[in-house]
């Protein structure tokens, strides 16, 4: 007990159980595959670099992006201050502004990782396995990771069984209900995960013709807790964007590899500490300590 200040605090208790340790036999994790929690905005610890991880953000300039669809960055709608990548409030019309915003690069198997904070209301996304092949006049067609103020904004309510709320798969699955969100204002964490094979037998009927199906595992994570996986290239997910507003885009969800892509939707949003890392195809991905 560390204090009892007078007798109405008498007979306080902290109990304890279940106590072991561990003294022989013991084996030393590596860095390399241990989950580096680092708080520091838009910083790689030395750790963090020597798992392969990049900065997708500098906290100072917009080096690494270009406008979706474009050969630069948006001349308007985006903005860099205080650190934060910030996409301005346009009157919550898809693309209404600067516009979605892609990585140079593209990928395949990786792990994405950044921090968001969103206004009253705000609606944006982050999308992967983006092609720009589809032309769509509004926002750029891909696998999105949705954010969203579930409490404020309609598009909370649409779709089925919650799956247009925040970390959810966009209009696909939704997250699981118990998540943890942190209110507008404040920061919240966002990882996702695409990783493993498929191999070709998954891809007979889909008309593909890839030896392998590559980033067939994804995860969506927030605030550090898995909140959804699910397999690409099966039966069940063609069933669910059979279903969905993407039912037309033909090939959609099947690619190999695509451009990160940050939203446009109208509304602020703000970003820092935006990281990726490739992973080979069957790396194993360690649970986060907190």
């Amino acid at each position: 007990m560390h204090a009892v200040k007078d007798s109405s605090e008498a007979g306080r208790q902290i109990r304890w159980k279940n106590i072991r340790i561990q003294t022989e036999n013991l084996v030393q994790s590596p860095w390399t595959t241990i989950e580096v929690v680092n708080l520091i905005p838009n910083y790689l610890s030395p750790q963090e670099r020597a798992q392969g991880w990049e900065l997708l953000f500098d906290g100072k300039t917009t080096d690494g992006w270009r406008g979706a669809g474009k050969t630069s960055f948006p001349d308007k709608g985006w903005q860099v201050k205080n650190g934060e990548l910030i996409v301005e409030a346009a009157g919550g019309a898809e693309a209404g502004n600067g516009g979605d915003i892609v990585t140079l690069g593209e990928y395949s198997t990786f792990e994405l990782k950044l921090d968001f904070n969103i206004t009253n209301g705000a609606n944006s996304g982050i999308k992967y396995f983006i092609t720009e092949k589809y032309g769509s006049d509004q926002s750029t067609i891909g696998l999105e990771y949705q954010i969203l103020d579930d409490e404020r904004h309609p598009d909370a309510k649409l779709g089925t069984d919650g799956n247009r709320t925040v970390a959810s798969l966009y209009d696909l699955i939704p997250a699981c209900k118990n998540k943890i969100v942190n209110k507008p204002g404040e920061w919240n964490h966002a990882r996702i995960i695409v990783c493993g094979t498929r191999h070709e037998e998954w891809l007979k009927g889909n008309n593909l013709e890839m030896t392998d199906f590559v980033g067939a595992h994804v995860e969506h994570w927030l605030n550090h807790r898995k909140v959804l996986e699910y397999e690409r290239g099966t039966q069940a997910f063609y069933a669910l964007v059979a279903r969905s507003k993407y039912a037309h885009w033909e090939g959609f969800g099947a690619w190999q590899s695509g451009h990160i892509l940050l939203q446009d939707h109208g509304n602020e949003v703000h970003f820092r500490s935006i990281k990726i890392r490739k992973l080979n195809p069957d790396q194993k991905i360690e649970k986060p300590i907190l």
